[in-house]
């Protein structure tokens, strides 16, 4: 098997925005050369949504979509919006998933007081329409498991998308049953502390995303990210794991697959029971 014919899923990437307005189809048609899947692009804000799904209905054997309000926008946030979301993610199949929510400290953009009250609002609603999350965590640990554990996220689990924490937050995670995302800084040199996580990771709770248009990974560092390049976090993680690519690769296919709704990922055409690798690796 050549490595253009081993699946590949970028569970997080931001299509819509304009770094991509360009050449859009190009970047879309590269993925699916590298031998990515499912793309999952994700919707930040309600004009973001809208976007969003013109890009989806041209390639709606290919992408899926999420929408949430980012921590940094959580001050901007009124009960309207939260009912236009509502009705956006029940109208429309590409959204399976509401994210990418949380908080993030570490630029505290909104105030904390409401980030964590849009974070619980968006959990609430994710667990009334039965979705899963993507969650976004910057400087925040604590508080977002409190979070997590108080608003019952384990009953919907979902993806700690780009995963940047410890061992320890890893193992939280787990325990809340969540997927842990890695991405580009994954590849990255001195990512000493991020490999061992992954190490630590069963694998098949594990998912790789790219966050493009942001964090390319080592071979492309500095340039624009996209989901081609979601094959550099794929090949670093059978790295660590010293297990065979295809294998790992056809595992992060049925993760994917297991979280989301059988109907959104038909047409991936893998089993789901990856038995070559060792799941507690």
């Amino acid at each position: 098997m050549s490595e253009a014919e081993i699946p590949l899923i970028d569970s997080h990437a931001h299509l819509d925005m304009k770094q991509f307005d360009q050449d859009r189809d190009e970047v879309i048609q590269a993925a699916r050369k590298a031998g990515v899947k499912k793309i999952l692009t994700v919707a930040l804000g309600i004009s973001s949504a809208h976007k969003t799904l013109d890009i989806c209905h041209l390639y709606p054997d290919f992408l899926l979509a999420s929408l949430g309000i980012h921590p940094h926008d959580a001050h901007q946030v009124s009960e309207e919006t939260l009912d236009q979301m509502t009705k956006l993610l029940t109208s429309h199949p590409f959204f399976v998933a509401v994210g990418e929510v949380g908080l993030d400290y570490y630029r505290n953009l909104s105030p904390r007081e409401d980030q964590q009250r849009i974070f619980r609002q968006q959990i609430r609603l994710a667990r009334e329409l039965n979705l899963p999350l993507l969650i976004h965590c910057r400087d925040a640990q604590a508080d977002i498991l409190t979070i997590m554990k108080e608003e019952g996220v384990a009953c919907l689990g979902g993806i700690m998308h780009c995963f940047s924490g410890d061992r320890t937050f890893a193992l939280d995670c787990l325990k809340l049953n969540l997927f842990i995302s890695f991405a580009g800084p994954l590849t990255y040199p001195k990512a000493f502390n991020l490999k061992e996580v992954c190490q630590q990771v069963p694998i098949d709770r594990i998912l790789t995303e790219t966050d493009s248009p942001y964090l390319a990974p080592a071979p492309q560092r500095g340039k624009r990210n996209e989901p081609a390049f979601v094959a550099s976090v794929t090949r670093t993680i059978a790295e660590i794991k010293k297990a065979p690519l295809p294998e790992v690769a056809a595992q992060i296919v049925a993760n994917f697959s297991r979280l989301f709704p059988k109907k959104a990922v038909a047409g991936l055409g893998l089993n789901q029971s990856c038995s070559g690798v060792n799941k507690s690796a």
